[in-house]
């Protein structure tokens, strides 16, 4: 058998059980400290840290914090009063007997290993090989593959088969910018990288493939944040000849698995609650809704159709209701309603129902006697009860702000469970929505969703009614899968692309391989793609996704570690027939 020169045991595995045992351990050196004459080193690896014990001190010439080093010898017990519990091999240590230098003296770092909570983002990417020696990164690591690991088993166990698809394709319309390649050999031609694997996906159901998937590389060039990168990965898949509810059930399994099996935290029951788009919207404010906020939206606009005070005339009016606050402080009211200004709102309105059954609040002057009794009737006030009120001309706005109010209040009222994870399905997702900037339409999810009833012949007042097979896998507030069932009319899709402004020779253009395809004969099929990154913020409760990432570019989508984006000289330009036109 062959013997591992470097080492025979990892840093973080032996225990009082290997007493006397002779070893030879390797890795970074993570502190140095002298004991008069006697050195403790703390050897650290991928598996943990190990204390060793150099009672030599020419040994440790060319030896600072983070040289790489061998160190062999014995393992003896800990003094009673030096057992570390906190670590697995607290109660151990090594007595060294040689000790060898892997690499050069490590310069000074440009910060503490352990101590990056307190760096600055900008210079942990930039050193992300060192960021990456940290425990937090490193377990980060070490947590998505096991994650993968787990998905890749478990995708096989369902019948799925792994099908990788290209890097390198055609640019086309979903919804976001797309990163282009120029050809060398098409001067004048690009190719695209992928948003999604969707054309690859269908076109394997039509060549066949039963059930495909993949851990697939997404390329979007977007503006960044927390929950967003220029690059992520998703588990994407497909399945013919099913049913939506087919889907969701296989969503349901993968998510409850994973989150069960990589949680602590309490994960919701199967099957998830299935919420419509509308139901999402006028309920919560958001496609994305948090459930462990107990706080619902209800529509006030009925009930103050008459009213005369202006800023709900010919308003869309959402009330949220939360009971036994009314006794807070005018100073937490007060906080709120600087919330409200600070998202965009011209104001919040709010009232409370006192003990002797009157309202009290800076709109109740507006209010008659039979609105105030609707209002207390119809919302179910109690004494204590608050109502806010949020007012819009336009629904869209009054949903947004009304959302965001009850999210701030869950949070003010610390309402929000941190060891759930609270999961449900949105679905029936409009097919088109109106882009109140535009005044077009534009797809609302999938372009490629099939319709309920089909977009054989449409009017432009009745384009809102149109629901499609497509939905959001959502926990804590945060989109984690979208999925749909395929449409594979022909005419549909084209009726559908036209709509928002493409013309049938531009859809076959964009889209030739699968219009053609599609006349050789099409599976019905479906599928959906969950986001590895999300998960992974999830299971860590990390609500920054670059830290779930091995090397992530930073906030701007600039990787300064690598260069990139960086320029090219003139010759690769002029290879690449590409000409650069510098801003005045």
């Amino acid at each position: 058998m062959k013997v591992n020169k470097y080492r025979t045991n990892t840093c973080g595995e032996l225990t009082i059980s290997d007493l006397n045992k002779k070893v030879i351990l390797s890795g970074f050196v993570n502190t140095i400290r002298d004991h008069g004459g006697v050195m403790f080193l703390d050897l650290r690896d991928h598996a943990g840290i190990t204390q060793v014990v150099v009672h030599d001190e020419e040994m440790l010439k060319g030896v600072s914090k983070e040289t790489v080093i061998k160190v062999e010898g014995k393992v003896i017990r800990r003094d009673e009063e030096t057992i570390n519990s906190k670590l697995p091999t607290g109660e151990i240590e090594i007595m060294c007997k040689t000790l060898e230098i892997l690499s050069p003296k490590a310069q000074t770092l440009p910060f503490e290993i352990d101590g990056i909570n307190e760096v600055n983002e900008e210079v942990r990417l930039k050193y992300r090989y060192l960021d990456m020696r940290s425990k937090k990164i490193s377990n980060n690591i070490k947590l998505r593959s096991d994650v993968l690991h787990y998905l890749r088993n478990k995708m096989y166990d369902l019948g799925f088969t792994e099908v990788q698809t290209p890097i390198l394709t055609v640019s086309s319309p979903e919804g976001a910018r797309d990163f282009v390649v120029p050809s060398r050999k098409f001067k004048g031609k690009f190719y695209a990288l992928p948003q999604a694997p969707q054309i690859y996906k269908e076109l394997l159901m039509v060549g066949g493939v039963d059930k495909y998937f993949q851990v697939a590389p997404c390329f979007r060039d977007e503006d960044s944040r927390k929950d967003r990168t220029l690059e992520f990965y998703q588990l994407d898949m497909e399945m013919s000849y099913v049913t939506e509810e087919d889907v969701l059930e296989v969503g349901e399994e993968i998510f409850y698995d994973v989150f069960t099996n990589f949680s602590n935290k309490e994960v919701s029951d199967r099957p998830f609650r299935r919420i419509s788009y509308k139901e999402a919207m006028d309920s919560y404010g958001t496609d994305k809704p948090d459930l462990r906020n107990p706080l619902i939206i209800k529509d006030a606009s009925e009930v103050l159709k008459e009213t005369t005070f202006n800023p709900f005339k010919k308003s869309i009016i959402k009330v949220i209701v939360v009971d036994e606050i009314g006794t807070k402080p005018n100073s937490w009211f007060n906080e709120v309603v600087e919330y409200a200004s600070s998202i965009g709102m011209p104001g919040i309105g709010y009232i409370t129902l006192m003990e002797d059954g009157s309202l009290k609040g800076p709109i109740d002057k507006f209010l008659s006697d039979e609105e105030r009794g609707s209002l207390i009737k119809e919302f179910n006030m109690k004494t204590n009860s608050v109502m806010f009120f949020i007012a819009n001309k336009k629904l869209s706005h009054a949903r947004k702000f009304a959302g965001l109010i009850r999210d701030e209040l869950g949070r003010k009222l610390e309402l929000i469970d941190n060891n759930k994870l609270e999961l449900c399905i949105v679905k029936d997702f409009p097919m088109f929505e109106l882009d109140e900037k535009t005044n077009k339409y534009e797809f609302c999810h999938n372009p490629f969703s099939l319709p309920h009833n089909g977009i054989k012949e449409y009017e432009k007042e009745n384009l809102d009614d149109i629901l499609a097979y497509q939905f959001d896998f959502v926990c804590n507030g945060n989109e984690m899968a979208s999925g749909a069932i395929r449409n594979t009319d022909l005419d549909s899709l084209v009726k559908g692309f036209e709509i928002v402004g493409y013309t049938k020779e531009d859809v076959e253009k964009r889209f030739n391989s699968l219009f053609t395809a599609f006349k050789y004969g099409v599976p019905p099929h479906g599928g959906m793609a969950p986001g590895i990154d999300r998960i992974l913020m999830l299971i860590n409760d990390e609500p920054n996704l670059r830290e779930v990432q091995a090397f992530p570019a930073n906030a701007s989508g600039a990787d300064q570690m690598m260069g990139s984006p960086s320029t090219l000289d003139d010759e690769q330009l002029e290879e690449l027939g590409i000409q650069i036109i510098k801003e005045d």
